[in-house]
Protein backbone atom coordinates (compact mmCIF):
# COMPACT_ATOMS: atom_id res chain seq x y z
CA UNK A 1 0.00 0.00 0.00
CA UNK A 2 1.15 3.25 -1.21
CA UNK A 3 1.35 6.10 1.79
CA UNK A 4 -1.32 8.52 0.50
CA UNK A 5 -0.02 11.69 2.93
CA UNK A 6 3.61 10.92 2.31
CA UNK A 7 5.59 13.70 2.05
CA UNK A 8 9.01 13.54 0.11
CA UNK A 9 11.92 16.41 -0.15
CA UNK A 10 12.82 17.52 -3.37
CA UNK A 11 16.50 17.52 -3.07
CA UNK A 12 18.07 16.81 -6.85
CA UNK A 13 16.45 17.87 -10.01
CA UNK A 14 16.98 17.30 -13.62
CA UNK A 15 16.18 19.69 -16.16
CA UNK A 16 16.86 18.92 -19.91
CA UNK A 17 14.14 21.00 -21.90
CA UNK A 18 13.52 22.47 -25.43
CA UNK A 19 11.05 25.56 -24.54
CA UNK A 20 13.33 27.20 -22.46
CA UNK A 21 10.16 29.88 -21.06
CA UNK A 22 10.41 29.84 -17.31
CA UNK A 23 13.26 28.08 -17.20
CA UNK A 24 15.77 31.08 -15.14
CA UNK A 25 13.18 31.46 -12.73
CA UNK A 26 11.82 27.88 -11.56
CA UNK A 27 15.93 27.05 -11.44
CA UNK A 28 16.60 30.18 -9.46
CA UNK A 29 13.71 29.33 -7.14
CA UNK A 30 15.07 25.72 -6.89
CA UNK A 31 18.47 26.61 -6.22
CA UNK A 32 17.37 28.90 -3.36
CA UNK A 33 16.20 25.97 -1.47
CA UNK A 34 19.27 24.13 -2.34
CA UNK A 35 18.01 21.32 -4.61
CA UNK A 36 21.20 19.86 -6.96
CA UNK A 37 20.40 21.05 -10.67
CA UNK A 38 21.76 18.92 -13.07
CA UNK A 39 20.57 19.72 -16.67
CA UNK A 40 22.15 19.12 -20.08
CA UNK A 41 23.37 20.90 -23.65
CA UNK A 42 21.70 24.19 -23.91
CA UNK A 43 19.51 24.09 -20.95
CA UNK A 44 22.93 23.81 -18.81
CA UNK A 45 24.24 26.76 -20.07
CA UNK A 46 21.64 29.23 -20.50
CA UNK A 47 21.37 28.29 -16.46
CA UNK A 48 25.28 28.91 -16.13
CA UNK A 49 24.78 32.09 -18.26
CA UNK A 50 21.84 33.40 -15.30
CA UNK A 51 24.70 32.69 -13.07
CA UNK A 52 23.05 29.27 -11.30
CA UNK A 53 25.21 26.33 -10.01
CA UNK A 54 24.45 23.58 -12.25
CA UNK A 55 26.38 20.17 -12.68
CA UNK A 56 26.57 18.50 -16.18
CA UNK A 57 24.75 14.97 -16.63
CA UNK A 58 27.82 13.90 -18.80
CA UNK A 59 29.66 14.54 -15.19
CA UNK A 60 27.47 12.11 -13.62
CA UNK A 61 27.04 9.74 -16.28
CA UNK A 62 30.55 9.58 -16.92
CA UNK A 63 29.98 9.66 -20.93
CA UNK A 64 29.66 12.93 -22.98
CA UNK A 65 27.03 13.72 -24.96
CA UNK A 66 27.37 11.65 -28.46
CA UNK A 67 26.20 10.97 -32.25
CA UNK A 68 25.00 14.83 -32.19
CA UNK A 69 23.02 14.29 -28.99
CA UNK A 70 21.33 11.64 -29.58
CA UNK A 71 22.79 9.65 -26.54
CA UNK A 72 22.92 11.72 -23.16
CA UNK A 73 20.56 10.80 -20.62
CA UNK A 74 20.27 6.86 -21.79
CA UNK A 75 22.10 5.73 -18.91
CA UNK A 76 21.97 3.77 -15.87
CA UNK A 77 22.88 6.75 -13.40
CA UNK A 78 19.71 8.68 -15.10
CA UNK A 79 17.16 5.99 -15.22
CA UNK A 80 18.23 4.36 -11.93
CA UNK A 81 18.21 7.30 -9.96
CA UNK A 82 14.51 8.05 -11.50
CA UNK A 83 13.39 4.65 -10.92
CA UNK A 84 14.63 3.31 -7.83
CA UNK A 85 12.32 2.75 -4.81
CA UNK A 86 13.73 4.73 -1.91
CA UNK A 87 11.75 2.30 0.12
CA UNK A 88 13.19 -0.87 -1.31
CA UNK A 89 16.52 -2.25 0.25
CA UNK A 90 17.61 -4.19 -3.05
CA UNK A 91 17.27 -1.13 -5.05
CA UNK A 92 19.10 1.43 -2.44
CA UNK A 93 22.13 -1.12 -1.99
CA UNK A 94 22.49 -1.45 -5.92
CA UNK A 95 22.35 2.57 -6.03
CA UNK A 96 24.87 2.59 -3.33
CA UNK A 97 27.24 -0.17 -4.88
CA UNK A 98 26.65 2.04 -8.47
CA UNK A 99 27.49 4.80 -7.21
CA UNK A 100 23.93 6.35 -8.23
CA UNK A 101 22.69 9.28 -6.82
CA UNK A 102 18.56 9.59 -6.57
CA UNK A 103 16.99 12.26 -8.98
CA UNK A 104 13.47 13.53 -6.81
CA UNK A 105 12.60 16.03 -9.55
CA UNK A 106 12.71 15.77 -13.46
CA UNK A 107 11.84 18.77 -15.39
CA UNK A 108 11.53 17.69 -19.32
CA UNK A 109 9.97 18.99 -22.50
CA UNK A 110 10.33 17.81 -25.80
CA UNK A 111 11.44 18.28 -28.60
CA UNK A 112 9.82 20.07 -30.88
CA UNK A 113 8.58 17.58 -33.38
CA UNK A 114 4.33 18.99 -34.00
CA UNK A 115 5.80 22.40 -34.51
CA UNK A 116 8.48 21.07 -36.98
CA UNK A 117 5.83 19.02 -38.65
CA UNK A 118 3.27 22.18 -38.88
CA UNK A 119 6.48 24.33 -40.84
CA UNK A 120 6.59 21.92 -43.34
CA UNK A 121 9.69 20.25 -42.90
CA UNK A 122 11.22 17.49 -45.05
CA UNK A 123 11.57 13.89 -43.91
CA UNK A 124 14.26 13.92 -42.42
CA UNK A 125 14.18 17.21 -40.32
CA UNK A 126 11.32 15.76 -39.01
CA UNK A 127 12.72 12.30 -38.05
CA UNK A 128 15.57 14.23 -36.56
CA UNK A 129 12.77 15.89 -34.39
CA UNK A 130 11.95 12.88 -32.40
CA UNK A 131 12.72 13.11 -29.36
CA UNK A 132 13.85 9.87 -27.51
CA UNK A 133 15.68 10.81 -24.25
CA UNK A 134 12.99 12.93 -22.98
CA UNK A 135 9.97 10.24 -23.02
CA UNK A 136 12.36 7.21 -21.97
CA UNK A 137 13.51 9.66 -18.57
CA UNK A 138 9.75 10.72 -18.32
CA UNK A 139 8.04 7.35 -18.66
CA UNK A 140 10.57 6.25 -15.72
CA UNK A 141 9.73 9.34 -13.60
CA UNK A 142 5.83 9.00 -13.63
CA UNK A 143 5.84 5.37 -13.48
CA UNK A 144 7.82 6.25 -10.31
CA UNK A 145 5.95 9.07 -8.73
CA UNK A 146 5.68 7.63 -5.67
CA UNK A 147 8.83 9.27 -5.09
CA UNK A 148 9.40 11.06 -8.12
CA UNK A 149 8.01 14.11 -9.44
CA UNK A 150 7.66 14.80 -13.06
CA UNK A 151 7.12 18.03 -14.95
CA UNK A 152 6.60 17.91 -18.73
CA UNK A 153 4.46 21.29 -19.37
CA UNK A 154 5.43 25.42 -18.35
CA UNK A 155 2.07 25.67 -16.73
CA UNK A 156 3.06 23.28 -13.84
CA UNK A 157 6.15 25.54 -13.06
CA UNK A 158 4.27 27.70 -10.58
CA UNK A 159 2.04 24.68 -9.38
CA UNK A 160 5.36 22.91 -8.49
CA UNK A 161 6.89 26.17 -6.90
CA UNK A 162 3.62 26.66 -4.65
CA UNK A 163 3.41 22.89 -3.24
CA UNK A 164 6.73 23.04 -2.13
CA UNK A 165 6.20 26.36 -0.66
CA UNK A 166 3.19 24.64 0.87
CA UNK A 167 5.13 21.85 2.01
CA UNK A 168 9.04 23.04 3.32
CA UNK A 169 10.50 21.62 0.35
CA UNK A 170 8.55 18.47 0.08
CA UNK A 171 5.64 16.91 -2.34
CA UNK A 172 2.89 15.11 -1.65
CA UNK A 173 1.64 11.68 -3.45
CA UNK A 174 -1.00 13.34 -4.76
CA UNK A 175 0.63 16.16 -6.13
CA UNK A 176 2.87 13.78 -7.71
CA UNK A 177 0.13 11.66 -9.35
CA UNK A 178 -1.39 14.12 -11.13
CA UNK A 179 2.14 15.16 -12.43
CA UNK A 180 2.69 11.47 -13.61
CA UNK A 181 -0.94 11.59 -15.26
CA UNK A 182 -0.07 14.88 -17.40
CA UNK A 183 3.21 12.97 -18.30
CA UNK A 184 1.87 9.95 -19.88
CA UNK A 185 -0.68 12.09 -21.78
CA UNK A 186 2.09 13.88 -22.83
CA UNK A 187 4.30 11.38 -24.17
CA UNK A 188 1.32 9.22 -25.31
CA UNK A 189 0.25 12.86 -27.66
CA UNK A 190 3.74 12.53 -28.70
CA UNK A 191 3.98 9.29 -29.67
CA UNK A 192 0.23 10.06 -31.45
CA UNK A 193 1.82 13.03 -33.08
CA UNK A 194 4.69 10.90 -34.82
CA UNK A 195 2.41 7.99 -36.03
CA UNK A 196 0.01 10.60 -37.54
CA UNK A 197 2.63 12.11 -39.30
CA UNK A 198 4.15 9.22 -40.23
CA UNK A 199 1.03 7.69 -41.71
CA UNK A 200 0.58 10.62 -43.98
CA UNK A 201 3.91 10.77 -44.84
CA UNK A 202 3.73 6.77 -45.82
CA UNK A 203 0.49 7.38 -47.43
CA UNK A 204 -1.13 4.49 -45.49
CA UNK A 205 -4.67 5.21 -45.46
CA UNK A 206 -5.85 2.25 -42.56
CA UNK A 207 -2.70 1.58 -40.09
CA UNK A 208 -3.17 -1.49 -37.94
CA UNK A 209 -2.98 0.57 -34.60
CA UNK A 210 -4.41 4.84 -34.56
CA UNK A 211 -3.73 7.05 -31.99
CA UNK A 212 -5.25 10.22 -31.34
CA UNK A 213 -4.39 12.78 -28.72
CA UNK A 214 -5.42 16.18 -27.77
CA UNK A 215 -4.35 19.35 -25.42
CA UNK A 216 -6.71 20.52 -22.74
CA UNK A 217 -8.30 24.00 -24.03
CA UNK A 218 -11.49 24.29 -21.33
CA UNK A 219 -13.30 22.38 -19.30
CA UNK A 220 -17.34 23.00 -19.73
CA UNK A 221 -19.98 23.46 -17.55
CA UNK A 222 -21.19 20.02 -18.94
CA UNK A 223 -21.94 18.03 -22.39
CA UNK A 224 -24.99 18.19 -24.30
CA UNK A 225 -26.67 17.86 -21.45
CA UNK A 226 -26.50 19.35 -17.71
CA UNK A 227 -25.92 15.21 -16.46
CA UNK A 228 -22.61 14.82 -19.18
CA UNK A 229 -19.33 16.15 -18.05
CA UNK A 230 -17.26 17.42 -20.88
CA UNK A 231 -13.66 19.14 -22.05
CA UNK A 232 -12.51 21.34 -25.27
CA UNK A 233 -9.54 19.78 -26.51
CA UNK A 234 -7.36 20.90 -29.72
CA UNK A 235 -5.05 18.87 -31.68
CA UNK A 236 -2.67 21.29 -32.48
CA UNK A 237 -3.19 22.38 -36.09
CA UNK A 238 -3.59 25.88 -37.34
CA UNK A 239 -7.03 25.56 -39.46
CA UNK A 240 -8.73 28.92 -38.59
CA UNK A 241 -11.54 28.36 -37.04
CA UNK A 242 -13.23 27.84 -33.19
CA UNK A 243 -10.66 25.75 -31.94
CA UNK A 244 -8.11 28.91 -32.73
CA UNK A 245 -10.49 31.75 -32.89
CA UNK A 246 -10.18 34.64 -30.21
CA UNK A 247 -13.00 35.45 -28.36
CA UNK A 248 -13.57 39.39 -27.66
CA UNK A 249 -16.55 39.37 -24.67
CA UNK A 250 -19.41 36.96 -24.11
CA UNK A 251 -20.06 34.24 -21.83
CA UNK A 252 -17.80 30.81 -22.01
CA UNK A 253 -18.73 29.13 -24.97
CA UNK A 254 -20.49 25.25 -23.99
CA UNK A 255 -20.47 21.84 -25.32
CA UNK A 256 -23.40 22.87 -28.37
CA UNK A 257 -21.43 26.19 -28.65
CA UNK A 258 -18.58 24.60 -29.70
CA UNK A 259 -20.14 22.09 -32.32
CA UNK A 260 -22.74 24.38 -33.68
CA UNK A 261 -19.74 26.98 -34.28
CA UNK A 262 -17.41 25.18 -35.82
CA UNK A 263 -20.46 23.87 -38.03
CA UNK A 264 -21.66 27.44 -39.04
CA UNK A 265 -18.09 28.06 -39.61
CA UNK A 266 -17.13 25.33 -42.12
CA UNK A 267 -19.98 25.72 -44.09
CA UNK A 268 -19.37 29.61 -44.36
CA UNK A 269 -15.66 28.78 -45.36
CA UNK A 270 -17.46 27.29 -48.61
CA UNK A 271 -17.90 30.75 -50.01
CA UNK A 272 -14.75 32.90 -50.79
CA UNK A 273 -15.12 36.47 -49.45
CA UNK A 274 -13.67 37.03 -53.68
CA UNK A 275 -17.18 35.73 -54.84
CA UNK A 276 -19.09 38.45 -52.38
CA UNK A 277 -19.87 38.62 -48.36
CA UNK A 278 -21.86 35.47 -47.31
CA UNK A 279 -23.62 34.60 -43.97
CA UNK A 280 -24.31 30.99 -42.00
CA UNK A 281 -26.71 30.80 -39.63
CA UNK A 282 -26.98 27.50 -37.68
CA UNK A 283 -28.31 25.73 -35.01
CA UNK A 284 -28.16 22.58 -33.35
CA UNK A 285 -25.78 21.60 -36.18
CA UNK A 286 -28.75 22.43 -39.04
CA UNK A 287 -27.82 25.41 -41.08
CA UNK A 288 -31.52 27.72 -40.96
CA UNK A 289 -30.20 29.96 -43.54
CA UNK A 290 -27.45 30.57 -45.74
CA UNK A 291 -27.13 33.76 -47.99
CA UNK A 292 -25.06 35.52 -50.44
CA UNK A 293 -25.46 39.33 -50.23
CA UNK A 294 -23.85 42.88 -52.11
CA UNK A 295 -22.66 43.79 -48.44
CA UNK A 296 -22.53 41.71 -45.33
CA UNK A 297 -25.91 42.90 -43.98
CA UNK A 298 -27.76 41.86 -47.07
CA UNK A 299 -26.22 38.35 -46.52
CA UNK A 300 -27.20 38.58 -42.72
CA UNK A 301 -31.05 39.49 -43.49
CA UNK A 302 -31.53 37.37 -46.17
CA UNK A 303 -30.14 34.21 -44.41
CA UNK A 304 -32.30 35.35 -41.83
CA UNK A 305 -35.52 35.71 -43.80
CA UNK A 306 -34.87 31.73 -44.82
CA UNK A 307 -36.16 30.79 -41.25
CA UNK A 308 -36.33 33.83 -38.70
CA UNK A 309 -38.00 31.41 -35.68
CA UNK A 310 -34.91 29.01 -35.76
CA UNK A 311 -32.45 31.53 -36.69
CA UNK A 312 -33.17 33.34 -32.40
CA UNK A 313 -31.09 31.61 -30.09
CA UNK A 314 -28.55 30.76 -33.33
CA UNK A 315 -24.80 30.99 -34.18
CA UNK A 316 -24.02 33.33 -36.90
CA UNK A 317 -20.84 32.42 -39.36
CA UNK A 318 -19.53 35.47 -41.43
CA UNK A 319 -16.79 35.05 -44.53
CA UNK A 320 -15.74 38.66 -43.95
CA UNK A 321 -15.13 41.02 -41.56
CA UNK A 322 -17.93 41.91 -39.47
CA UNK A 323 -19.14 46.00 -39.88
CA UNK A 324 -21.38 47.95 -38.10
CA UNK A 325 -24.62 47.63 -39.89
CA UNK A 326 -24.29 44.46 -40.00
CA UNK A 327 -23.66 43.88 -36.18
CA UNK A 328 -26.28 46.43 -35.70
CA UNK A 329 -29.00 44.27 -37.15
CA UNK A 330 -27.35 40.99 -35.62
CA UNK A 331 -27.88 42.66 -32.27
CA UNK A 332 -31.80 43.01 -33.12
CA UNK A 333 -32.23 39.53 -31.91
CA UNK A 334 -30.82 36.76 -29.57
CA UNK A 335 -27.84 35.41 -30.80
CA UNK A 336 -25.50 33.43 -28.70
CA UNK A 337 -22.18 33.13 -30.94
CA UNK A 338 -20.94 35.20 -33.90
CA UNK A 339 -17.84 33.57 -35.38
CA UNK A 340 -16.27 35.38 -38.27
CA UNK A 341 -12.40 36.27 -39.52
CA UNK A 342 -12.44 40.07 -38.38
CA UNK A 343 -14.38 42.78 -36.84
CA UNK A 344 -14.12 46.63 -37.34
CA UNK A 345 -14.42 48.99 -34.04
CA UNK A 346 -17.52 49.91 -34.14
CA UNK A 347 -18.91 46.54 -35.03
CA UNK A 348 -17.33 45.60 -31.56
CA UNK A 349 -18.16 48.42 -30.12
CA UNK A 350 -21.69 47.75 -31.00
CA UNK A 351 -21.70 44.09 -30.05
CA UNK A 352 -19.82 44.92 -26.53
CA UNK A 353 -23.38 46.12 -24.92
CA UNK A 354 -24.58 42.30 -25.41
CA UNK A 355 -22.45 41.33 -22.30
CA UNK A 356 -23.24 37.41 -23.05
CA UNK A 357 -22.71 37.40 -26.91
CA UNK A 358 -19.71 35.63 -27.53
CA UNK A 359 -17.75 37.00 -30.45
CA UNK A 360 -14.81 35.16 -32.36
CA UNK A 361 -12.44 36.30 -34.49
CA UNK A 362 -10.49 33.59 -36.75
CA UNK A 363 -8.10 35.77 -38.99
CA UNK A 364 -9.03 33.57 -41.86
CA UNK A 365 -11.43 31.41 -43.53
CA UNK A 366 -11.20 27.38 -43.18
CA UNK A 367 -9.96 25.57 -46.40
CA UNK A 368 -13.14 23.62 -47.68
CA UNK A 369 -10.87 21.50 -49.71
CA UNK A 370 -7.87 20.73 -47.33
CA UNK A 371 -7.35 17.30 -46.60
CA UNK A 372 -8.07 15.94 -42.52
CA UNK A 373 -9.23 13.52 -40.46
CA UNK A 374 -13.32 12.63 -39.20
CA UNK A 375 -13.25 10.37 -35.99
CA UNK A 376 -16.81 9.52 -34.42
CA UNK A 377 -16.71 6.86 -31.08
CA UNK A 378 -19.15 3.72 -31.31
CA UNK A 379 -19.32 1.22 -28.95
CA UNK A 380 -15.78 -0.28 -28.34
CA UNK A 381 -14.65 1.38 -31.60
CA UNK A 382 -13.78 4.10 -33.35
CA UNK A 383 -14.77 5.12 -36.96
CA UNK A 384 -12.32 7.20 -38.73
CA UNK A 385 -12.88 8.87 -42.14
CA UNK A 386 -11.18 11.67 -44.63
CA UNK A 387 -12.76 14.57 -44.16
CA UNK A 388 -15.77 15.21 -46.42
CA UNK A 389 -13.39 17.91 -48.85
CA UNK A 390 -15.28 16.92 -52.06
CA UNK A 391 -15.98 19.86 -54.55
CA UNK A 392 -18.00 20.08 -57.78
CA UNK A 393 -17.58 22.87 -60.15
CA UNK A 394 -18.99 23.88 -63.41
CA UNK A 395 -18.03 20.90 -65.69
CA UNK A 396 -18.10 18.22 -63.25
CA UNK A 397 -22.24 18.70 -63.88
CA UNK A 398 -24.33 16.82 -66.14
CA UNK A 399 -27.16 17.61 -67.62
CA UNK A 400 -29.66 14.78 -67.76
CA UNK A 401 -32.47 16.42 -68.73
CA UNK A 402 -34.71 17.78 -71.87
CA UNK A 403 -34.44 20.71 -70.54
CA UNK A 404 -31.33 22.99 -69.82
CA UNK A 405 -30.76 24.64 -66.42
CA UNK A 406 -30.24 28.43 -66.93
CA UNK A 407 -27.03 30.33 -65.78
CA UNK A 408 -29.14 31.43 -62.75
CA UNK A 409 -30.60 28.60 -61.97
CA UNK A 410 -26.78 26.71 -62.29
CA UNK A 411 -25.70 29.27 -60.16
CA UNK A 412 -27.73 28.61 -57.58
CA UNK A 413 -27.84 24.95 -57.37
CA UNK A 414 -23.92 25.25 -57.04
CA UNK A 415 -24.65 27.27 -54.20
CA UNK A 416 -27.58 24.83 -53.02
CA UNK A 417 -25.03 21.86 -53.10
CA UNK A 418 -22.43 23.43 -51.12
CA UNK A 419 -25.44 23.89 -48.56
CA UNK A 420 -26.44 20.78 -48.63
CA UNK A 421 -22.74 19.37 -47.93
CA UNK A 422 -23.62 20.73 -44.17
CA UNK A 423 -26.68 19.73 -43.65
CA UNK A 424 -27.69 16.51 -41.49
CA UNK A 425 -29.05 13.50 -43.83
CA UNK A 426 -31.33 13.44 -45.73
CA UNK A 427 -31.11 16.66 -46.73
CA UNK A 428 -33.31 18.95 -48.81
CA UNK A 429 -32.04 22.50 -49.11
CA UNK A 430 -33.95 25.04 -51.86
CA UNK A 431 -32.13 27.95 -52.66
CA UNK A 432 -33.39 31.03 -54.50
CA UNK A 433 -31.05 34.07 -56.01
CA UNK A 434 -28.37 33.31 -53.78
CA UNK A 435 -29.77 32.39 -50.49
CA UNK A 436 -31.81 29.31 -48.66
CA UNK A 437 -35.10 29.59 -48.98
CA UNK A 438 -36.30 26.54 -47.28
CA UNK A 439 -33.62 23.62 -45.77
CA UNK A 440 -35.26 20.20 -44.70
CA UNK A 441 -32.23 18.36 -42.12
CA UNK A 442 -32.18 14.84 -40.66
CA UNK A 443 -35.10 13.10 -42.19
CA UNK A 444 -35.20 9.17 -42.09
CA UNK A 445 -37.41 9.58 -45.39
CA UNK A 446 -35.93 12.42 -48.58
CA UNK A 447 -39.31 13.01 -49.13
CA UNK A 448 -40.15 13.94 -45.55
CA UNK A 449 -37.02 16.41 -45.64
CA UNK A 450 -38.67 17.63 -49.16
CA UNK A 451 -42.25 18.15 -47.48
CA UNK A 452 -40.55 20.03 -44.31
CA UNK A 453 -38.23 22.25 -46.02
CA UNK A 454 -41.22 23.44 -48.76
CA UNK A 455 -43.42 23.74 -45.13
CA UNK A 456 -40.67 26.27 -43.78
CA UNK A 457 -40.49 28.13 -46.52
CA UNK A 458 -44.67 28.85 -46.28
CA UNK A 459 -44.17 29.78 -43.08
CA UNK A 460 -41.73 32.33 -43.51
CA UNK A 461 -43.92 33.57 -46.54
CA UNK A 462 -46.90 34.27 -44.10
CA UNK A 463 -45.07 35.89 -41.47
CA UNK A 464 -43.61 38.17 -43.85
CA UNK A 465 -46.58 39.16 -45.58
CA UNK A 466 -45.51 37.18 -48.86
CA UNK A 467 -48.17 36.27 -51.81
CA UNK A 468 -46.44 33.19 -52.13
CA UNK A 469 -43.58 31.06 -50.79
CA UNK A 470 -39.60 31.84 -51.87
CA UNK A 471 -39.77 28.62 -52.93
CA UNK A 472 -41.37 29.84 -55.95
CA UNK A 473 -38.85 29.61 -58.61
CA UNK A 474 -36.12 27.93 -56.66
CA UNK A 475 -33.93 25.58 -57.36
CA UNK A 476 -33.35 22.57 -55.12
CA UNK A 477 -30.34 20.30 -53.88
CA UNK A 478 -30.08 16.72 -52.61
CA UNK A 479 -27.43 15.60 -50.82
CA UNK A 480 -28.47 11.89 -52.59
CA UNK A 481 -30.32 10.45 -54.88
CA UNK A 482 -34.01 10.24 -54.86
CA UNK A 483 -34.61 6.66 -54.45
CA UNK A 484 -38.32 7.37 -56.11
CA UNK A 485 -39.51 10.40 -57.94
CA UNK A 486 -42.01 11.13 -54.76
CA UNK A 487 -39.52 13.76 -53.62
CA UNK A 488 -38.86 15.18 -56.91
CA UNK A 489 -42.34 15.97 -57.25
CA UNK A 490 -42.60 17.30 -53.79
CA UNK A 491 -39.81 19.94 -54.89
CA UNK A 492 -41.74 20.61 -57.88
CA UNK A 493 -45.49 21.17 -56.25
CA UNK A 494 -43.21 23.76 -53.91
CA UNK A 495 -42.22 25.83 -57.07
CA UNK A 496 -38.76 24.10 -57.54
CA UNK A 497 -38.16 24.90 -61.79
CA UNK A 498 -34.28 22.62 -60.82
CA UNK A 499 -32.82 20.06 -59.41
CA UNK A 500 -28.89 18.93 -58.45
CA UNK A 501 -28.61 15.69 -56.95
CA UNK A 502 -25.96 12.72 -57.42
CA UNK A 503 -27.95 10.52 -59.44
CA UNK A 504 -26.84 6.54 -59.13
CA UNK A 505 -30.42 5.27 -58.16
CA UNK A 506 -31.54 2.21 -59.36
CA UNK A 507 -34.55 4.69 -61.14
CA UNK A 508 -32.40 7.09 -61.96
CA UNK A 509 -34.36 7.14 -65.11
CA UNK A 510 -38.05 7.40 -63.60
CA UNK A 511 -36.33 10.46 -61.60
CA UNK A 512 -35.70 12.07 -64.91
CA UNK A 513 -38.35 11.14 -66.66
CA UNK A 514 -40.51 12.22 -64.02
CA UNK A 515 -38.42 15.79 -64.23
CA UNK A 516 -39.10 16.22 -67.89
CA UNK A 517 -42.70 15.68 -67.53
CA UNK A 518 -42.54 18.21 -65.09
CA UNK A 519 -40.63 20.70 -66.89
CA UNK A 520 -37.59 20.79 -64.51
CA UNK A 521 -33.92 20.95 -65.17
CA UNK A 522 -32.00 18.12 -63.72
CA UNK A 523 -28.29 17.76 -63.03
CA UNK A 524 -26.35 14.99 -61.55
CA UNK A 525 -22.62 15.45 -59.47
CA UNK A 526 -21.45 11.79 -59.06
CA UNK A 527 -21.11 12.76 -55.58
CA UNK A 528 -22.96 12.56 -52.62
CA UNK A 529 -22.91 13.86 -49.22
CA UNK A 530 -24.08 12.37 -46.51
CA UNK A 531 -23.87 13.86 -43.06
CA UNK A 532 -24.39 12.05 -39.83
Amino acid sequence: MTDTQALHPVRRALISVSDKTGLVDLARALSDRGVELLSTGGSAGMLREAGLEVRDVADVTGFPEMMDGRVKTLHPKVHGGLLALRDDAGHVAAMNEHGIGPIDLLIVNLYPFEETVAKGADYDTCIENIDIGGPAMIRAAAKNHKFVNVVVDVDDYQPLLDELEANDGSTSYAFRQKLALTAYARTGAYDAAVSAWMTGALEEPAPRRRAFAGTLAQTLRYGENPHQSAAFYTDGSDRPGVANAVQLQGKELSYNNINDTDAAFELVSEFLPANGPACAIIKHANPCGVARGDTLRDAYMRAFDCDRTSAFGGIIALNSTLDAATAEEISQIFTEVIIAPGADDAAKEILAKKKNLRLLLTNGLANPVAAGLMVKQVSGGYLVQDKDNGHIDLDDLKVVTRRQPSEKEMADMLFAWKVAKHVKSNAIVYVKDGATVGVGAGQMSRVDSCRIAARKSVDMAEAMGLAEPLTRGSVVASDAFFPFADGLLTAAEAGATAVIQPGGSMRDDEVIAAADEAGLAMVMTGMRHFRH
